[in-house]
């Protein structure tokens, strides 16, 4: 099976994408690798020879992240892929996740497959060979056996996140890739997710295909993303009926930075 490794990325990922690209190198060398700049320009000396570089410049709003997958799929489906695996920028990939992806593709060629994400700490830089013994799943999303899987329930779509997952081109072609309605922080997962349980595509629960999220400083809520969230909520909103990211938008009101107006969530007045 031909496999093709796609990541987004900028310059202010760089050296986690360096990170991956030395992991990548390791534990999967014969895979195709497309990575897609989202920067406004490309940065010097960011490019690799060994990878297909596409650029997918910034929008209005901010980042182009669904866009960019979107162009870094269709690449690799013209380079005749027959696998694509979307691995956050962020993420180092196990010895295992590809073979486990594989091997789920083949059981499950019509699904969206969804493998666990482990995050480092801030002091963690495993090597290849360490990373077995710092796996550690985040508890909010099944964690299965190395080489077994499960279809997800209805309510468990929106487990979905797009830090690493796969999907062969029949189904990328089904599901439609991410709407380009999200620039900037959030929503276009959920909305990706969403998209696979109207159409009937299954989302599988994918044991041992590990990925690493590399450390990275975060806010809880993100208050950096509060107008990417508002705006991008708002388009899902108008898609599918309802607010994602409830949580994050509870505790911006409980803060008093937002209140609801009727349907929508909009910034508090300032005195």
């Amino acid at each position: 099976m031909r496999i093709a490794v796609l990541t987004v990325a900028s310059a202010a990922r760089r050296a986690h994408l360096e990170r991956q690209r030395e992991v990548l190198a390791a534990v999967a060398p014969g895979v195709v690798r497309v990575e897609v700049l989202l920067d406004a320009a490309v940065p010097d000396g960011i490019r690799d020879a060994e990878v297909h570089t596409l650029h997918v410049p910034p929008g209005p709003h901010g980042l182009r992240v669904g866009a960019g997958r979107n162009a870094a799929a269709a690449a690799a489906i013209a380079e005749g892929a027959e696998l694509l695996v979307f691995l956050d920028v962020d993420c180092l990939p196990g010895s295992e996740l590809i073979e486990r992806y594989t091997d789920a593709a083949a059981a499950h060629p019509d699904a969206l497959l969804a493998g666990p994400v482990t995050y480092l700490a801030s002091v963690q830089r495993p090597g290849v060979a360490d990373l077995p013994f710092v796996t550690r799943p985040h508890r909010a999303r099944p964690a299965l056996p190395a080489g077994a899987t499960r279809v997800a329930e209805p309510g468990e779509y929106d487990l979905f996140w797009s830090l690493s997952f796969a999907a062969t081109p029949a189904t990328w072609e089904r599901l439609g890739g991410f709407h380009d309605a999200y620039e900037g922080y959030g929503a276009e997962d959920t909305d990706l997710a969403w998209t696979a349980r109207t159409r009937g595509v299954p989302l599988v629960w994918t044991g041992g295909a590990d990925a690493y999220h590399q450390w990275h400083p975060v806010s809880s809520p993100p208050w950096q993303h509060l107008d990417d969230i508002l705006r991008n909520g708002a388009a899902f909103h108008r898609r599918w009926g309802v607010w994602p990211m409830a949580g994050w938008l509870e505790a911006f009101a409980a803060a008093g930075a937002i209140e609801r107006r009727g349907d929508a969530w909009v910034r508090a007045p300032r005195a």
